[in-house]
């Protein structure tokens, strides 16, 4: 909830001062508009609101991950680190109740700690000292050198002079005291607002990890090598998917039997995920390539479907009678209305089917692949490599958007008539 209070703050800040300072005193005719729906002129991407989104996503990493390219004060408040104490009180039936303290040594991950040796004090509650890595809870046996054990009936009743009882816990001044159910008190250091490495490394480690797999390559494939098969298969199976799909779409637009025929098919398929069908395309088709530009085709094919069939249906039909007023053929028709009006539906199916297949091509290569982006991603993950995980996730979204960005372009320059009636 803090996270995305900030990011909202971050929005709301940047939104006033762009639009409200700095652009006072530019006219925005566009903005005068009273109609915008399906204009495409009426409302453009604010660029500087981009750079600034992008921006705050890699502050908020650094700010949650202590990074080292963000100076300390804009770090979020860290887990603890170093030493610290807490007391508990031991009671034995017939005895008073006695106090001991036990002194804590907070250390980070995969490095080693030296317990300091304590004074044990008098009493039978004997004082301990135990070291905990970062981020980490130990459970402290803080009768293994007390005179009176558990065996003798002595139990933990109180934390810092709060009483407490199995399954109940108390703040300390530098984390929190759980008592098991056992009644062993387990000790948990504050973990701060930053995120352990394990589950988020710092951007600086992602850039690291990143540039050592481009010069080395990961699991004998160069990194380029991994990229291009993950590029490979989404490129043919979506293709594969445009050239059945789009034919059968302008089949379902213009023909009631068509239509009647595979609509129920085309709406079956379209909400399956292509992750329920891997099982089925290893039965079918085997663990090589050919089960996983199947299962790509199969992410796009139904959505390719859908837009050209979408396409034809939103044609106007006032162009087609102009159009047989003047005396234009079947096939004219067909090439000089349907299909230039179809095209920006298609156009727009396209970028979401690619989409898609970026988003199966991981699942894709669960099925016994040897190279590619998803493959990487899900070996990592075995590991517990986080950084590799969002490096390959990283460069699928980047080269995802830049097929987006040309498409976009294609769309353009081929179908410039869009969204002006």
């Amino acid at each position: 909830m803090f996270f995305l209070l900030i990011y909202v703050a971050i929005f709301a800040g940047s939104a006033f001062l762009v639009t409200k300072v700095l652009a006072k005193g530019i006219r925005d005719y566009t903005s005068l508009k009273t109609v915008t729906f399906g204009d495409e002129s009426a409302v453009r991407p604010n660029r500087a609101a981009g750079v600034i989104s992008i921006f705050t996503i890699f502050l908020m990493w650094g700010i949650f991950t202590g990074s080292n390219l963000l100076p300390s004060f804009l770090h979020a408040p860290g887990p603890f680190l170093g030493e610290t104490s807490f007391t508990y009180t031991a009671q034995v039936e017939g005895q008073a109740p006695d106090d001991a303290e036990v002194t804590v040594i907070v250390h980070p991950r995969g490095e080693p700690a030296e317990v300091p040796e304590v004074d044990p004090g008098d009493g039978f509650a004997k004082n301990d000292a135990v070291a905990i890595a970062q981020w980490r809870t130990g459970l402290i046996t803080v009768d293994k050198n007390d005179e009176l054990t558990k065996k003798d009936g002595a139990q933990v009743i109180a934390i810092n002079g709060q009483k407490i009882a199995p399954g109940q816990t108390v703040r300390t001044a530098d984390g929190s005291v759980t008592l098991s159910d056992k009644g062993t008190p387990n000790f948990e250091p504050s973990k701060g607002w930053q995120m352990e490495p394990l589950y988020l490394p710092a951007p600086e480690e992602v850039w690291t990890r990143s540039v050592q797999i481009a010069k080395d390559g990961f699991r004998n494939f160069t990194l380029l090598e991994h990229l291009g098969y993950s590029l490979f298969r989404v490129v043919v199976g979506f293709v594969l998917g445009a050239i059945v799909g789009i034919p059968l779409g302008y089949a379902m637009g213009l023909s009631n039997w068509f239509r009647g025929w595979f609509d129920p098919i085309v709406e079956f398929m379209r909400p399956v995920p292509p992750l329920a069908l891997i099982p089925l395309v290893i039965i079918w088709a085997g663990i090589g390539e050919a089960g996983k530009i199947i299962l790509l085709f199969l992410a796009a094919l139904w959505i390719m479907a859908i837009a050209a069939r979408s396409g034809v249906s939103g044609v106007k039909i006032s162009k087609v009678h102009a159009a047989y007023s003047l005396g234009a053929s079947k096939w004219q028709i067909m090439r000089y209305v349907i299909i230039p009006n179809s095209l920006p539906e298609i156009f727009t199916g396209a970028r979401v089917a690619m989409g898609v297949c970026w988003g199966t091509v991981v699942a894709a290569e669960l099925v016994a692949a040897e190279q590619g982006a998803g493959m990487m991603i899900m070996t990592a993950s075995k590991f517990q490599n986080t950084d590799i995980v969002i490096m390959g996730i990283i460069l699928i979204g980047v080269i995802g958007f830049g097929i987006d960005m040309l498409m976009r372009a294609a769309e353009r320059f081929l179908v410039p008539w869009k969204g002006k009636g």
